[in-house]
């Protein structure tokens, strides 16, 4: 089973709850989505790696992007593929970028919009992410993944598992931490929803701000870059 059905599975019978906050404190914008709608944007994200790239399962996929609701699709539908998320985008697939960002190889622009809008296109040779991965299907039935097969930086499914253990059941986190590839990926976004708990992710976090987003989020850890 992939990485995304372990972790996605148990929160599904809550689809409404929300699973990703995103603050983004510089643009002041706020952008909440549901276990539900996570899950419908990874399996997208899935569906097009699978058809467009023939992504299958140890296939690695370069992610080089910012914490962001958006993100969080990308990894999940990168895992659901069984994809090999690396950071290096020699011998990847694809790499996923931000705008204006470049790397060698296929490359897809993610547009990192609050409200999710797409890029209108392809941009400087990278195509436009959002706007194609919206057309494929809402769910994913590909094919089974081992838990050998590799998942994170080296990592395959079963380590990244063993990796993200330790915290408290349903824990509501508050990070302001980087998703880097692997451990920021593993502390700040994995292992809470190994928990079967969500995000508040803040970028740019201004630090007089954070005691009102820990109030209003009802946040009860800090995992702070």
């Amino acid at each position: 089973m992939s990485l995304t059905e372990i972790l996605l599975r148990p929160l599904r019978s809550s689809s409404a709850k929300p699973l990703i906050t995103h603050y983004d404190d510089a643009a002041g914008t706020r952008v909440e989505l549901s276990v539900a709608t996570v899950a419908n944007w990874a399996a997208k994200t899935a569906n097009w790696l699978v058809e467009e790239h023939d992504v299958e399962p140890g296939t690695p996929v370069a992610v080089q992007l910012p914490p962001h609701w958006q993100t969080a699709g990308v990894l999940l539908g990168a895992w659901w593929a069984g994809a090999h998320v690396t950071a290096d985008p020699a011998g990847a697939a694809v790499t996923f970028v931000a705008p204006g960002a470049s790397a060698p190889g296929t490359v897809a622009a993610v547009s990192l919009d609050p409200m999710g809008r797409d890029l209108g296109g392809p941009r400087d040779g990278a195509a436009d992410f959002v706007g194609e991965a919206r057309l494929f299907g809402d769910d994913y039935f590909g094919s089974p993944v081992d838990g050998s097969t590799p998942a994170l930086a080296g990592l395959t499914v079963d380590e990244v598992l063993a990796r993200v253990k330790g915290l408290d059941q349903g824990v509501r986190v508050l990070s302001t931490a980087e998703w880097t590839v692997p451990d920021g990926i593993l502390r700040a976004f994995l292992a809470p929803l190994a928990a079967g708990g969500s995000v508040v992710q803040v970028t740019g976090a201004d630090p007089a701000r954070l005691d009102d987003r820990r109030r209003a989020e009802h946040t009860t850890l800090d995992i702070l870059g």
